[in-house]
């Protein structure tokens, strides 16, 4: 392996001390990300209800965020490898605050989309900033699983936080105000952020690669957009030209970082097999779990009836497996082995998904309940080792660039999972039959069947809505089987590339 996979071991032997207060900053900024990541789905409803989207606009609104953070990841992550990690988390933090008083404002579904759109460019800069100065704050092996666990915790505990601050909000004001709690967490962030955060940067970091960043931008968006495109409405002239426009940009990225003194990324690092496995394996997790993840809230609050405060209830048993798990996987890897752990948890998360395909709408919760743990569990297992896999595997002065490429298979994996499987959600709900007088509103999301169905005489509306639910249950058996089918494959994908990888 070359040097630049190596730290040098004296380098890994100093402790730094104030780095577990350091730590509990750096939760503050991932319990920000997490926590707005679940509210979107609790106030989807709502959403609907006020702004009225189209079906493919709510699914914009879902993942563009996912699309622009993916985008800029890589970028964001060598960005601060330049001008300081603890500047540009800081810095960015302020902005997740503000621009989620323009998301909490939104007055039309475009304005929604561009909101989000906007959060993800300074959510980009939050979590390869976070796991780069976990990184830098913590070299010894053991501690810094440990840290690592204690991140993936907390980014699990904001998932439970999310619905239920977020529920109690819905219940009780407009869902905005679901946006407006990032602000008092950005506030804490920041100030107590400047006096324990240390500043770290690569010390012959380069110039920034503009060119590069278009060409990363460009690049993903378009591969995306191409893929969402196709997966709801076919191929098209127009699809296949953009899908060739972001290949074309990515392999311009990847050769242009090859000639370069001083890239944004090493493509070098993916020459290491646990790097590399890492990624794939978070890639494909989160694309097979997050159609489930973004429709769940409204199978809870639509199909079931739940308010949204018990929805967010409903959802901790997710939050609660992954926690415990996230905070005991680096041992479980130390003792078993790193491939045995990751690949078990995918493996848990795709039966778990697999018998999700049972729901109905009269499903009891305990097979929804226990199915969620399992997930958290699953997930909190391998999430948690493939992170750490993925920061032991680089020197710290490209902590941050290595950190972006976690990040980016995440999210790149939120954006396809919602634009392939929510699109075979889609699909699958816009093909019911329902009664005559049926308004066109109501074919294009189950929030507009049911504000469809308020206006119409009670039999009509009934079954409407029993029609509605029935095709929307059905297309969430497809995705989460397509989900289950994608999570066994990554567990058997992680057992061949994660061999003898050690932590």
């Amino acid at each position: 392996m070359t040097s630049t996979l190596q730290p040098a071991a004296a380098a890994e032997t100093e402790k730094r001390p104030g780095r577990w207060l350091a730590l509990g900053v750096l939760v503050l900024a991932v319990l920000l990300v997490a926590v707005d990541a679940t509210v979107l789905g609790l106030a989807t409803p709502y959403i609907s209800e006020d702004l009225e989207p189209s079906g493919t606009q709510l699914l914009w609104i879902g993942d563009v965020y996912s699309f622009v953070i993916a985008g800029l990841l890589v970028s964001m992550g060598s960005l601060g490898d330049r001008i300081g990690r603890k500047r540009i988390l800081l810095g960015g933090a302020t902005a997740f605050g503000l621009i989620s008083v323009l998301n909490a404002y939104a007055a039309t579904p475009e304005m929604m989309i561009l909101a989000r759109a906007l959060l993800g460019v300074a959510g980009a800069t939050l979590m390869p900033a976070t796991l780069a100065l976990i990184r830098n704050l913590f070299h010894d092996a053991r501690e810094r699983s440990l840290a690592v666990g204690v991140w993936g915790a907390a980014a699990s505990a904001g998932m439970a936080v999310g619905p239920i601050v977020g529920g109690f909000l819905l219940e009780h004001f407009w869902w905005g105000s679901v946006f407006l709690i990032n602000l008092p967490v950005m506030a804490v962030l920041v100030l107590v952020g400047i006096r324990l955060l240390p500043e770290s940067r690569n010390p012959h970091p380069g110039p920034w690669d503009l060119a590069g960043v278009l060409l990363s931008l460009v690049g993903m968006i378009a591969t995306v957009y191409a893929v969402k495109e196709a997966a709801a409405h076919g191929f098209t002239w127009a699809v296949l030209g953009t899908g060739l426009l972001g290949v074309a940009a990515l392999y311009g990225f990847v050769r242009r970082q090859l000639t370069m003194p001083v890239p944004l990324l090493d493509m070098r690092l993916f020459c290491s097999r646990g790097f590399s496995g890492a990624v794939l394996a978070d890639l494909l997790t989160v694309l097979g779990m997050s159609g489930l993840v973004f429709f769940l809230s409204q199978y809870l609050q639509l199909v079931q009836g739940r308010r949204p405060f018990e929805a967010g209830l409903a959802e901790l048993p997710a939050a609660v497996g992954a926690v415990a798990a996230g905070l005991v996987a680096g041992r479980a890897a130390r003792r078993f082995s790193v491939r045995a752990v990751v690949s078990g948890g995918l493996a848990a998360v795709g039966l778990a998904l697999a018998a999700l395909t049972a729901l109905s709408g009269a499903t009891g919760y305990p097979l929804l309940g226990t199915a969620l743990l399992v997930v958290g569990v699953g997930a909190g297992l391998s999430f948690t080792v493939t992170a750490d896999v993925i920061l032991s595997s680089v020197p710290k002065d490209q902590a941050g660039a290595a950190s972006a490429v976690s990040e980016t298979a995440y999210e790149l994996g939120a954006a396809l999972g919602i634009a392939l499987l929510g699109s075979i959600v889609t699909a699958a709900y816009r093909g019911f039959s329902g009664p005559s007088g049926t308004p066109a509103r109501a074919h294009e999301s189950l929030g507009g069947a049911v504000e469809a169905a308020a206006g119409l005489p009670a039999p009509t509306a009934e079954s409407l809505l029993s029609a509605a639910r029935e095709a929307f249950v059905h297309g969430l058996h497809l995705a989460s089987g397509a989900g289950a089918v994608v999570l066994l494959a990554a567990a058997a994908a992680a057992w061949v590339l994660l061999k003898n990888e050690k932590l």
